[in-house]
């Protein structure tokens, strides 16, 4: 047996939000191990080439990368399958774009464009809590960074609101009813709507009841529920759809008046 980890993907066992054609090759970008998993991710072979179109092959990725002209959170990366995920910022210096990573209703990657002034901060949710060596208090983020020091009245599942230049805390939102949220797994997968209910489960998965704008109600597990806003007010800018979920009735009718 081949030893130590696998360092190729096949282009049909690549996540199907990717959207890579079957016929284009036989292989797919592996994403590098990094701050998000190999099925959450977006490498940026897959963001510049074919979602953005700047580039035609992997080749011309890599000479973009290797510019230095692509940064993911601050910080230039040159790695072309670095894994970019949720919340994560892009900036391109050279066209002056900046870029969130966040989902559509049918749970696929958005690469959407912010201003400026928003490129300054992301949010992340706080998945662990806890004291480290010598007593310091501690949390840790989606996107792998632990955080110390930081405000007591901060849990686990909150989100935080990270200036991404120095990395610190700005600002943080509740995990509770009447906060909005968006939805980052399971058959919701990117739909936004406001926390009606919580229900406990003992030994078993909490579940969160949600009513979108449209006055739709859902329920997922509380783990796929990520805090994006305060009452009805997100701390970013929403994608095209405002994360409703349209039925197929609706896309239809949608598609005949476009």
């Amino acid at each position: 047996m081949p030893r130590g980890p696998k360092k190729h993907m096949k282009r049909l066992n690549a996540p199907s939000h990717w959207m890579l054609d079957k016929l284009s090759g036989v292989f797919a970008p592996k994403p590098s191990p990094g701050p998000h998993k190999q099925r959450e991710c977006l490498p940026l072979t897959v963001l510049l080439r074919n979602r953005l179109k700047y580039a035609l092959t992997g080749r011309e990725v890599t000479a973009i990368l290797m510019q230095r002209h692509v940064k993911v959170d601050g910080k230039v990366r040159t790695d072309a399958t670095y894994p970019a995920g949720f919340m994560d910022v892009i900036e391109i210096d050279k066209t002056n774009e900046q870029f969130r990573l966040v989902y559509d209703t049918k749970g696929r990657f958005v690469v959407h464009r912010i201003s400026p002034e928003e490129a300054t901060y992301k949010l992340a949710k706080v998945t662990r809590q806890q004291l480290g060596k010598g007593g310091v208090p501690y949390l840790a983020t989606h996107d792998g960074r632990t955080i110390r020091y930081p405000d007591p009245e901060i849990r686990q599942n909150d989100t935080v609101m990270l200036d991404i230049e120095t990395g610190k805390i700005k600002d943080f939102i509740k995990f509770g009813v009447g906060n909005l949220c968006m939805i980052t797994g399971g058959t919701n997968n990117g739909r936004v709507g406001t926390i009606v209910h919580q229900e406990h489960h003992k030994g078993s998965f909490e579940i969160i009841h949600i009513k979108d704008a449209a006055g739709q109600s859902f329920a997922t597990r509380m783990g796929n529920v990520f805090v994006i806003g305060r009452g009805d007010k997100p701390l970013i800018s929403l994608p095209k759809g405002k994360g409703v979920a349209l039925s197929i009735l609706q896309e239809a009718a949608k598609r005949d008046t476009a």
